[in-house]
């Protein structure tokens, strides 16, 4: 089972480019921040939106070539969408939603298929309730079993719990988790949130600004990025565009500072846990200001302001247990920890 995109897709000012494929690492995870083009990439796989250049395959079926003349529409894809909004049909009940799910078979077979749904997604009792009357849980639910009663070969996740945070977030992330195990399709999960792809995902892909980068395992992209939109989007903090020197060094402008580091590169990340108090003698060390400290999951940061740093420039440092800090501390991170980045972007 496996999803091919390469597509461009031109909308007013936006520009798409898109290439990736599952090859069986699903669900596979779309990471971008708002604005990214994860959402048009999904209307277009789903036939909602047509590309203007490009090729769509699932599973060896062509559902999009715009050299063949080929764009089967939505109906004939076999693939499910699941709406941020869940999208609902607001006047027709729980049941009736499910029932308009399902593709074909006899009406006995129809309503077995929906008795089924409704127990396997715990929507007992729910079956004559209208969506405005459920809780988060129930409509999610609902529109998960709407959708797999029609047994798609392809099931398109679009930011699901954007609009919920604490513990149903949580809670609804598990149970679509759960829900999954059985369904034998591919998934494409498009999410702004790291902690949900690294949750959910075995395998993803950053996009910025419509374009999107390598296809990566899920840890492998957010332990290791290797672009600036990546490590940014993979919640690192210290990250900056560098110019290259000689001998191996990078200056960083933001930062004022000159550091070395294994490879060349167009930015550097500095995991917070890799930067430390300085000994007599390491290498890139460096004079900081300590502006404040901030307890978060139960660890502390340390806010460092370079020497010479640009005005609102803040590094952050795992405080190391114990330590006794003053006003000013000299902090260095070894060259191997130094993550180099490129800036631009590389498509697979």
């Amino acid at each position: 089972m496996a999803l091919s995109v390469s597509i461009q897709k031109r909308l007013g000012s936006f520009s798409l480019d898109v290439s990736f494929s599952t090859d069986g690492q699903s669900p596979f995870g779309l990471l971008g921040a708002s604005g990214s083009g994860k959402s048009v990439t999904l209307q277009c796989i789903a036939g909602i939106l047509t590309p203007d250049r490009g090729r769509i395959e699932l599973n060896g079926r062509t559902l999009f070539d715009s050299e063949r003349k080929i764009n089967l529409p939505p109906q004939k894809r076999n693939i499910g969408y699941l709406f941020q909004q869940y999208a609902l049909f607001p006047n027709m009940t729980v049941e009736q939603n499910l029932l308009a799910g399902v593709r074909s078979g006899s009406r006995a077979e129809k309503k077995a298929a929906v008795a089924d749904a409704i127990r396997r997604f715990r929507l007992d009792g729910t079956e004559k309730q209208y969506p405005a009357t459920l809780s988060g849980g129930q409509q999610q639910r609902t529109a998960l079993a709407r959708i797999l009663v029609g047994q798609p070969e392809l099931l398109l996740l679009d930011e699901p719990f954007s609009a919920l945070d604490g513990f149903l977030k949580w809670q609804l992330e598990w149970e679509l988790a759960e829900y999954l195990k059985p369904f034998s399709g591919d998934v494409v999960f498009v999410t702004h949130a790291r902690d949900e792809i690294r949750r959910l995902c075995r395998s993803a892909c950053v996009l910025e600004h419509g374009r999107s980068e390598a296809s990566l395992p899920a840890d492998a992209l957010l332990d290791r990025p290797q672009t600036l939109a990546a490590a940014q989007l993979a919640g690192f903090r210290n990250v900056t565009a560098v110019r290259a020197e000689a001998d191996g060094f990078v200056f960083c402008p933001a930062w004022n500072l000159r550091l070395r580091t294994e490879k060349p590169c167009q930015a550097v990340a500095l995991p917070e846990n890799a930067l430390h108090p300085a000994l007599p003698g390491e290498e890139n060390a460096f004079l900081c200001r300590v502006a404040g400290e901030v307890s978060e999951d139960a660890q502390t940061t340390v806010l460092l302001i370079p020497d010479g740093a640009e005005p609102g420039t803040v590094l952050c440092m795992q405080k190391p247990e114990g330590a006794l800090l003053s006003e000013t501390l000299r902090v260095a991170i070894a060259p191997e920890a130094v993550l180099t980045l490129g800036s631009r972007i590389v498509t697979t």
